[in-house]
């Protein structure tokens, strides 16, 4: 039998996975991991993007995180993000839409023009998923 994980995957509502997997990939605030058996300890910051995990037979299950932070501690691996909405469940003209308002937001100040990036961001990765499913 190959070496597991167990993923939690956790928003601020609730536990929304507990169960065991075999790999992750997921985005980071400065790019792309993938974690498998073994990985020594680590916490990362999560970026606006896909998170893949492969469970048992090879089945693999894809989700959008709203950021975040991931920790690998032992077999474990903690994923708590603001929001995780499985990838087969976007909706592309929602996500182009929340686009379309992100670019169009004026911003005065650095704070709000950090959170107009943000939903930039966050809505462009939206699009992306929600056109590869």
């Amino acid at each position: 039998m190959a070496q597991e994980f167990r993923l939690l995957l956790v928003t601020p509502e609730t536990t929304l996975l507990d169960q065991s997997i075999q790999s992750l990939r997921c985005t980071l605030f400065d790019g792309q991991i993938g974690i498998l058996p073994g990985r020594m300890p680590m916490v990362g910051r999560l970026g606006f993007g896909e998170l893949v995990f492969e469970s048992g037979e090879g089945n693999e299950n894809r989700y959008f995180v709203d950021g975040g932070f991931l920790q690998v501690k032992g077999s474990v691996i903690s994923v708590l993000t603001e929001q995780a909405i499985p990838v087969s469940q976007l909706n592309a003209e929602e996500a182009e839409k929340q686009l379309e308002e992100a670019l169009s937001q004026t911003a005065i100040g650095d704070d709000q023009c950090l959170a107009r990036e943000r939903d930039q961001d966050r809505a462009r990765a939206m699009v992306a998923l929600a056109h590869q499913k």
